[in-house]
C-alpha cells in the first residue's frame, strides 16, 4: 500500500488470514482513515507553505512565527564559556560550555537539580530563587575560590513565549504542568535577574532561548550542513534562517533587508482552521476534550502527547460497537482513563519481534488488565503503525514547507524530541514521505536528511550568547535592550589579544 512506509519488520511476517471479518473491516476502515497518499502530503505541504509566509507578515496568522533575534549561524570558530540554563517539566539543567579554537569542538560539564512539585503551583518569586539557588551551588561547585567576571547564560525557555528582545521574553502560558502566578503575560528576564543580584552570583544573562532554535544553532556549529531545526517529541516545532527582508513585521525596524533572523514557528498551530488536515472522528474527539480546543491542529495528530490518545480512542470505540467483537466481556476500565497511554505503548507494540505478538499480549495484559485473542493483537498491532506512520509522514510536510518557502534543494535537518530518537521507523517514513512530496528521482542518494541533532538547550543556548555577544561587539545592536550592560564585566565579551 502507498505510503505507509514499513510494513512489517522482517522478523515477524504476521498473517491477516486468521482475522475474522467483523475485525478485518475495521482493519481496512482505519487504514482509509489514517493513511495520507502522495497527493494528500503534497496539497498539506503547499498550504503549509503559504502559512508560514502569512505568519510573517503584519497581519500574522495561525502559526506564530517569532523572530528570535538570533541573526545568523555559527562560524564555527566561537570562542569562550558560557553557561546554560534549560527549565523543562521535571529537571533543571545548568551546564558550563566551553569552546575552544577548534572548530565546531566543545567540552561541557553539566548537573541537574529536581524541580520540586510544589514550586510548580508555587509563586513567581519561590521559582526565581530557587533556579538563582541552583546556579549558585552550581558556580560554588564549579568554581570554588575564583575570582569569577560575569559568566553570560543563556537561557533556554521551552515554553510558549514570545521575544522582543534577545534578552527579553513574556511568557503566553504555563505548559508541562506547571502553573505559577505573576508570570503569565509578563517579562520573565528582571526577576529573575533580580534573584541572582540577591545572591551576588556572577552571571549576565545575555540570551533568552527557545529550545528549537537553540536546536538549529548547536546542530549547525557542528554540521554546516545543516539549514533547519525539528523537534518531534512531546510537542513539535521548527526553526530556522529567514531573511530580515521576508519579515514584513520586524519593516518598521529598518533591519538590512539581507540579514539573517532564526524564525521559532511554532508550527503546531498549522491549519487551526482544519483546511486541509486529514483529521478522524478520533482526532475531532481529542481537540474538544483538550484544554484549548481549536488550537495546535498540527501537533494533535503527530505529537507525542497525542499518539497513544489516539490509539486509545479508537480501542475504546470499537468496544463499544455492537457490530465488532473486541474485548468482548471484558472490563476496559483502565483502558477507558484517557491519556493512560503514551507514544511508548504504540513504539513497544511495533517493536514487538514475535509473530503471535507475545510481547504485545503482555503489555495489554500488565498495562490494562485485557486479555487479548490474535486477531485482536494483529488488529492493535496494524492501528499503531497507522497511527505512527501517518504521524512521520505529515511531519514530513512541515520540514518539505520551509525548504520549498526557502527554496533549499539540499540540506540537512537537526531533529530532537523523544518521537524521533525512540518511535521505530518514524526517520525511515518521514524521509519516505519528503521523497514522494519532492518528487526526487528513485534510487539516488536523499539530498534532504533529517538527522539526530545536538544539544540545543545546552550547546545552543551557550552558542546564541556567543553570538549575540559578537554582534554586540561589531555594534550590531538590534533587537538587544541594552548593549552596554551586556557586555560590562564579561571576559567573554573582550576582543582577543593578537
Amino acid at each position: 500500500m502507498v505510503g505507509l512506509g514499513p510494513r512489517k519488520p522482517p522478523s515477524r511476517r504476521g498473517s491477516m488470514a486468521d482475522v475474522p471479518k467483523d475485525l478485518l473491516d475495521q482493519i481496512n476502515r482505519l487504514e482509509e482513515l489514517f493513511t495520507v497518499p502522495q497527493e494528500k502530503l503534497k496539497q498539506i505541504t503547499d498550504h503549509f507553505v503559504s502559512e508560514l509566509t502569512k505568519g510573517l507578515t503584519v497581519e500574522g496568522g495561525s502559526i506564530p512565527m517569532n523572530p528570535t533575534w538570533c541573526m545568523g549561524f555559527p562560524d564555527g570558530y566561537e570562542t569562550g564559556t558560557f553557561l546554560a540554563l534549560d527549565m523543562g517539566g521535571t529537571n533543571l539543567r545548568v551546564c558550563e560550555i566551553n569552546l575552544p579554537e577548534e572548530k565546531g569542538e566543545f567540552d561541557i560539564i553539566q548537573s541537574k537539580y529536581r524541580m520540586p512539585e510544589e514550586l510548580k503551583t508555587g509563586t513567581a518569586d519561590e521559582l526565581w530563587d530557587y533556579v538563582a539557588d541552583c546556579l549558585q551551588q552550581f558556580i560554588e561547585y564549579h568554581h570554588e575560590g575564583e575570582e569569577l567576571d560575569q559568566l553570560p547564560l543563556g537561557f533556554t525557555f521551552s515554553y510558549p513565549a514570545t521575544q522582543e528582545y534577545i534578552d527579553h521574553g513574556v511568557l503566553q502560558r504555563w505548559t508541562k504542568g506547571f502553573d505559577i502566578e505573576g508570570v503569565e503575560g509578563k517579562d520573565v528576564v528582571p526577576p529573575f535577574e533580580a534573584a541572582l543580584a540577591e545572591r551576588g552570583v556572577p552571571i549576565k544573562l545575555t540570551a533568552l532561548v527557545n529550545d528549537t532554535t537553540g536546536t538549529l544553532i548547536a546542530s549547525a556549529y557542528t554540521d554546516t550542513d545543516i539549514k533547519i531545526g525539528c523537534i518531534f517529541g512531546t510537542g513539535c516545532n521548527a526553526a530556522y534562517m529567514e531573511d530580515c527582508g521576508s519579515i514584513p513585521k520586524l519593516a518598521h525596524m529598518k533591519l538590512d533587508p539581507n540579514l539573517p533572523m532564526a524564525i521559532n514557528c511554532e508550527w503546531g498551530a498549522f491549519d487551526n482552521e482544519h483546511k486541509v488536515l486529514p483529521r478522524t472522528p478520533y482526532d475531532i474527539i481529542i481537540d474538544k476534550e483538550s484544554p484549548r480546543p481549536g488550537q495546535q491542529s498540527f501537533e494533535k495528530m503527530i505529537a507525542g502527547l497525542y499518539l497513544g490518545e489516539i490509539f486509545r480512542l479508537v480501542l475504546v470505540d470499537l468496544h463499544g460497537n455492537p457490530d465488532v467483537k473486541i474485548f468482548d466481556g471484558q472490563d476496559i476500565g483502565k483502558l477507558k482513563k484517557a491519556y493512560s497511554l503514551d507514544a511508548s505503548f504504540l513504539a513497544q507494540i511495533e517493536e514487538d519481534p514475535f509473530e503471535n505478538l507475545s510481547e504485545t499480549q503482555d503489555l495489554f495484559a500488565n498495562k490494562l488488565s485485557i486479555t487479548t485473542s490474535k486477531p485482536e493483537l494483529e488488529l492493535c498491532r496494524r492501528l499503531a503503525e497507522l497511527i505512527g506512520t501517518r504521524a512521520a509522514r505529515l511531519s514530513a510536510c512541515g520540514v518539505a514547507a520551509i525548504c520549498k518557502k526557502k527554496g533549499i534543494s539540499s540540506c540537512h535537518v537537526g531533529a530532537d524530541g523523544s518521537v524521533f530518537n525512540k518511535y521505530p521507523h518514524f526517520k525511515a517514513r518521514g524521509a519516505q514521505a519528503l521523497r514522494e512530496i519532492l518528487d526526487w528521482p528513485k534510487g539516488k542518494k536523499d539530498p534532504i536528511e533529517i538527522l539526530p541533532a545536538e544539544d540545543g538547550s545546552g550547546v545552543g543556548a551557550a552558542l546564541i550568547s556567543a553570538l549575540t555577544l559578537k554582534r554586540c561587539k561589531e555594534g550590531q545592536t538590534a533587537g538587544i535592550r541594552d548593549p552596554e550592560a551586556m557586555l560590562s564585566g564579561i571576559k567573554a565579551a573582550e576582543p582577543k589579544k593578537t
